[in-house]
């Protein structure tokens, strides 16, 4: 039986979803666990986590060799636990023995550089690193409204707006579901909060770009790509995101709601409509392919796109670890299909595993 291996930083994340996958592993001919990466004891390889019982229908503490298929959950942070993990998890992806479902994308600015030189270059917003306060101050004079986000962020967390007025400068983030305002009055106090955020983790700054519906609300189309049991990339669904009035997020995570593609399409003009889902097809058709010729082999993305208020599309995110609430809450009656999806793609590539796909991760390790 081919023993699959779910692993994350803490063994309560993503609980109800990791049980999914596990209820369904048996009927898959798998053996289904659950590990943190910092749980492998180096000397004799052994791991302590967790194994479910299929006949309990329920987890049980163990101790287990490493699996062979591995799913990588790991949202890393900039916790001490996290930084002990990085280095394990390249070392798990560079053994043999060892298959992932996918390998990972870099940060934000080095995927902003790759897809920059694909045919997708037109649907990215100019990115580049903020190398002093004097970059987002040249540049805040230029554009007038900015954003700046870190460049290992995920979820919303650590995004600002930043808008230029006659004398002062507002910034705008959000944090715990609520949008958190503040007035600088002039440029040095500006730069006495932002040195200290741009010291503690590298930013990118963007142009703001309009992507509020007729109710000052931001909202993005979420996308779920998947792998499925013949390694063939396929749209698994979409949803739009909404975020809060006045807001800068259309993340869950930051309070937003979601609405299904369908009803949001449909009150369209046929023409707009046509044009969207045009633009998102010859989108959802190139990335996956770009980025695993230039990166790594991957499972799974979550592409979000904005829509601007001139009509203008944008690629705003690509995760390779997205989350399935806009799906699930959208079209539930996927759950079987994205519940499955991880292991009969398992499945897959352990009868047909490629020494090709292991060989091409080795420049990418230090993802």
């Amino acid at each position: 039986m081919i023993t699959f291996g779910i692993m994350t930083l803490n063994i309560e994340s993503e609980a109800a979803y990791i049980h999914e996958i596990a209820v369904r592993s048996h009927s898959c001919g798998m053996e289904c666990f659950h590990f943190l990466p910092s749980s492998i004891n180096p000397l004799t390889q052994q791991v302590q986590g967790r194994r479910f019982c299929a006949e309990e229908q329920s987890w049980v503490e163990d101790e287990f060799p490493i699996p062979s298929l591995i799913y990588d959950r790991c949202f890393y942070g900039d916790d001490q636990h996290s930084k002990r993990c990085v280095p394990i998890v390249s070392w798990l992806k560079s053994r043999d023995d060892i298959t992932f479902l996918g390998f990972g994308l870099p940060n934000k600015l080095e995927l902003s550089e790759t897809l920059s030189n694909s045919r997708l270059a037109p649907y990215l917003p100019h990115s580049h690193l903020i190398k002093d306060c004097s970059d987002v101050l040249s540049a805040l004079n230029k554009q007038k409204k900015i954003i700046i986000k870190p460049i290992n962020g995920s979820q919303g967390f650590g995004i600002y707006y930043l808008k230029k007025n006659d004398k002062t400068i507002h910034v705008k983030t959000e944090k715990n579901k609520q949008i958190i305002s503040r007035i600088f009055p002039n440029e040095t106090k500006l730069f006495q909060w932002l040195q200290p955020l741009i010291n503690f983790r590298p930013y990118l700054l963007q142009p703001y770009l309009e992507l509020s519906n007729t109710t000052s609300r931001p909202f993005d189309i979420r996308i779920l790509l998947q792998k499925d049991q013949q390694g063939v990339w396929v749209d698994r669904g979409k949803g739009i995101r909404i975020g809060n009035t006045g807001g800068i997020l259309s993340n869950l995570s930051a309070g937003g709601s979601v609405m299904d593609f369908t009803t949001w399409s449909s009150a369209l003009s046929q023409a707009s409509k046509e044009y969207i889902c045009s633009e998102l097809n010859f989108i959802t058709t190139n990335l996956p392919h770009i980025l695993e010729k230039e990166i790594s082999p991957l499972f799974e993305i979550g592409v979000d796109i904005g829509i601007a208020k001139n009509g203008a599309l944008w690629i705003l995110d690509v995760n390779s670890k997205p989350g399935r609430k806009v799906v699930l809450k959208t079209e539930p009656d996927l759950k079987e299909i994205l519940f499955h999806a991880p292991l009969l793609y398992g499945k897959y590539l352990i009868q047909s595993e490629s020494i090709e796909r292991k060989s091409r991760y080795e420049k990418t390790l230090y993802h």
